[in-house]
């Protein structure tokens, strides 16, 4: 704790500490230096209002302003009050500076503590914090060390020679000629060598009581609720805390100390865990180096492999060259092999023929002239047909190795996570269920890179997981869940690197109830929606329809219609839909819808425009229609005022319905939701299972 003990102006061990009105503290002397005449505390310009009645916002908030201090003076000298009084809570700076002489920054906070004539002699010694310092100094060894001299005014005090126990000052020989004379009343002051000085002074400051700061003679031995400071009896009865509620200082003292003993514990608690993160960190700190030279070898054996790789390349792209240099060469042998052929047998043909034209007589040159004629003819006809007189294939080697692809990728080789996510953490404080919809939040692996999550939600009771959500976000709304249920819940973190392990699970349970609302995105525009959206009416003479805003698939569930307003004997038609149903037709007209709509006198209930059941018994203004959707034993049922409607509406039900009325502009009504089933059907079920 030694950064608690020392001066935020000398950075020293406090040295007779007092308490500013900010709450912070000061040795004696550093106060004695930063003390100055309060006309440089005060703002430059400040209008005055004289109308004491009519604060502006900027007066009001004075009281923790950057340009005032939180501290009221009265016109006493000596007066020292930490926390203003009511009267006095709306002053300005100039105002709360009246009656003071001196003023002093707080070098932590930069607050103002204004002071009377006697400045900073006027503060409240902290002597608690002065007891502790001892202690602490105590333990340090310090007592060795020599006491300063707290008179003088150069940054290197002398060392003390006397105390003055009565004074409480220590002086060095210069100081104590000039302030403290042997002469006059100060003869009679008993000097101490510094070392039983110090001793005395923290006897004395044990035994002495807290005198009030208004009263000098007087105790404190109340505490001021109201101002939260320590006061006086006459400071209660016939001072600036009269009227204040109060209690005896002691037990003030004791319930603060509890107080604070509680908060400690918690502190503590978090100091213990922040304790165990510390060691975590060190014993991570120990494990790197040698896991740097594990990365070092794995990252020097890739290199190696890579050079080995190109090595190998080099070496199969050099066969690649010999073996087409020596296809080249063999394709141009076998060339100048079948040129040469050729050509033999064309100088053969040729010689063959000059001899021939050597030949003198007509009769024998004729006898064969004709046929070599046409085998010369025909050779020269095929001479380009027979042979290539282009090279095959050319000498150069018309090849070019594209390195570049290979250059860039060992240029801008670099590292990236290698290994899969660790587990992320499911947060149940931040995870609800509401209505029949559920909502997980979760947090990954401290130091993971994660590209995506996956969410699985089981089916509500007990059976496979599935897939819900697969993203980058860590918290995911589910809807459209059954009501009553249990559902379970875990999530994966994955990189390319591979996947983390499942999440610790999370149970969540739906309303047992549902609890819904009219659903104004799926209303034909010719409703109209009040009352938070359960009330509707419509502006059509024709039938428009509205769903609710909860489906059901899988329990049993009751809501109520009531009707607000019903004239000209209109029909109103109230039951369950599909969520594509037609809103521009009369409930039940289609496949999509079921229904029972009732006039004054009768009902009947209507699917796919077929009406089956007519009952007698209507509505009137006021009238309850209750709707009973058991998707337990799949079937439709009504009530009216309390009393069963017909026959069981429907049944062979499956799938997912949405409560639906239809109503023209003759009606309004009011839905109700999240009840309890009549009694009397409970006891239908019962017997009937």
């Amino acid at each position: 704790m030694e950064g608690e003990l020392k001066c935020p102006s000398c950075t020293k061990f406090y040295v007779k500490p007092v308490l500013l009105s900010c709450s912070h503290n000061l040795c004696s002397g550093c106060a004695h230096n930063l003390q100055d005449s309060v006309d440089k505390f005060l703002p430059q310009t400040e209008e005055n209002n004289s109308d004491q009645g009519d604060f502006p916002e900027i007066d009001k908030l004075s009281i923790v302003s950057e340009t005032d201090s939180g501290v009221v003076c009265n016109s006493r000298p000596s007066s020292y009050i930490s926390t203003p009084s009511i009267h006095n809570l709306f002053l300005s700076s100039t105002q709360l500076s009246q009656g003071c002489v001196y003023g002093i920054k707080c070098p932590v906070c930069k607050k103002v503590t204004y002071l009377g004539e006697t400045g900073f002699q006027s503060l409240p010694r902290n002597r608690v914090l002065d007891i502790i310092v001892e202690k602490f100094t105590d333990s340090k060894s310090e007592e060795s060390l020599p006491q300063k001299c707290e008179l003088c005014e150069s940054d290197n005090p002398k060392d003390a020679t006397v105390v003055c126990e009565q004074c409480e000052v220590c002086y060095c020989d210069s100081c104590r000629e000039h302030c403290h004379p042997a002469r006059g009343p100060l003869a009679k002051h008993n000097l101490v060598d510094p070392f039983q000085g110090k001793s005395l002074l923290r006897a004395k400051l044990k035994q002495k009581d807290q005198k009030c700061y208004e009263h000098t003679e007087e105790v404190l031995s109340l505490y001021c609720l109201t101002c939260k400071i320590p006061m006086c009896i006459i400071c209660h009865q016939d001072g600036p805390h009269i009227n204040h509620e109060s209690q005896a200082i002691g037990a003030m003292c004791k319930s603060h100390k509890t107080d604070l003993s509680q908060t400690l514990q918690a502190l503590s608690e978090k100091a213990k865990t922040e304790t165990e993160f510390i060691q975590k960190l060190k014993a991570m700190t120990e494990r790197i180096p040698a896991n740097c030279v594990e990365f070092e070898s794995v990252v020097v054996a890739q290199c190696d492999a890579l050079i080995e790789a190109i090595h190998q390349r080099k070496q199969e792209l050099l066969d690649f060259v010999s073996a087409e240099r020596d296809m080249k060469i063999k394709i141009l042998k076998d060339q100048a092999h079948t040129c040469t052929g050729h050509l033999q047998k064309t100088t053969s043909l040729l010689y063959f023929c000059v001899e021939v034209l050597k030949e003198s007589d007509p009769a024998s040159f004729l006898q064969i002239s004709s046929s070599l004629l046409n085998r010369v003819t025909t050779v020269d006809q095929n001479f380009f047909k027979e042979i290539e007189l282009v090279p095959r294939v050319s000498p150069e080697f018309e090849l070019t190795l594209d390195n570049t692809p290979v250059v860039h990728a060992i240029q801008t080789m670099n590292f990236f996570q290698m290994k899969a996510p660790g587990q992320p953490t499911i947060l149940p404080e931040d995870c609800s269920a509401e209505n029949n919809s559920v909502t997980i939040a979760w947090q990954p692996y401290p130091g993971s890179v994660v590209d995506a999550y996956t969410l699985e939600l089981d089916d509500g009771n007990g059976g496979d997981f599935r897939v819900v959500y697969i993203g980058p976000e860590m918290m995911c709304t589910v809807d459209g869940l059954h009501f009553n249920s249990i559902y379970n819940a875990r999530v994966k973190g994955q990189n390319h690197a591979g996947e983390s392990e499942y999440s610790d699970l999370v149970s969540l349970q739906t309303a047992e109830v549902a609890w819904f609302s009219l659903d104004p995105t799926t209303a034909h525009p010719d409703i109209i929606i009040s009352n938070d959206n359960l009330t509707a009416t419509c502006n059509s003479f024709e039938h428009r329809i509205i769903l609710g805003g909860v489906g059901f698939s899988k329990g049993v569930h009751y809501w109520e219609v009531t009707v607000d307003r019903y004239d000209n004997n209109t029909d109103p038609a109230i039951g369950i839909a599909r969520f594509d149903v037609s809103k521009a037709d009369m409930l039940g007209k289609d496949d999509k819808g079921w229904c029972m709509y009732v006039d004054s006198k009768r009902s009947w209930f209507m699917h796919s425009d077929i009406h089956t059941d007519r009952t007698e018994g209507g509505i009137k203004r006021g009238s309850v229609i209750g709707v009973l959707l058991d998707l337990d034993h799949n079937t439709l049922s009504y009530f009216v005022n309390g009393e069963p409607q017909g026959p069981v509406a429907f049944t062979n039900l499956c799938g997912v319905y949405f409560p639906a009325v239809s109503i023209n502009r003759n009606v309004q009504v009011t839905i109700h939701s999240g009840l309890n089933p009549p009694v009397e059907c409970e006891d239908s079920e019962d017997s009937a299972a």
